[in-house]
């Protein structure tokens, strides 16, 4: 019973420094991304599911659960993105009731000048700090704590 407590207690601290740190990482990309793109960090990220798909295109409950959230907050991120001419909507020619997001050329060139942006602000978060030997290690530690997840972004 005690290794169980044990457990649990440092499986709850695992979590809540997983928070923190997401909460820290976010403070630090979100603006930059916001200020030089035009993009929040969320919105980065659904470009990101699109531009590593096949095609660049996924349907919308396939985006659903790459980002982890419901088919109707896909519709609504999807919005300002399809007027901004970075995404499309695009019907299945067999299936009317499917519909897929579609990233465009100029999605693609957004995601690909955001992805330099943010390569940068990953260096300066962990400058200080971290070795190379030490990212890696975080990088390994987080893919296997995401692995089952669908959609690597890496």
């Amino acid at each position: 019973m005690h290794y169980i407590l044990a457990m649990s207690e440092t499986s709850l601290a695992a979590i809540l420094r997983l928070l923190r740190a997401q909460s820290f990482v976010e403070s630090r990309i979100d603006p930059g991304l916001g200020a030089v793109h035009g993009l929040a960090l969320r919105e980065f990220m659904f470009l990101v599911q699109l531009d590593q798909a096949p095609a660049n295109r996924l349907r919308r409950v396939d985006l659903a659960a790459r980002l982890n959230v419901s088919q109707s907050t896909v519709t609504r991120l999807a919005l300002p993105l399809e007027k901004l001419g970075f995404v499309k909507r695009e019907a299945d020619p067999r299936d009317a009731r499917v519909g897929y997001v579609v990233l465009t050329k100029a999605g693609r060139q957004r995601v690909a000048e955001a992805r330099a942006t943010l390569e940068r602000s990953a260096a300066g978060i962990f400058r200080d700090r971290w070795s190379d030997k030490d990212i890696a290690t975080l990088a390994s530690l987080l893919g296997r704590f995401t692995a089952a997840l669908p959609g690597d972004v890496t």
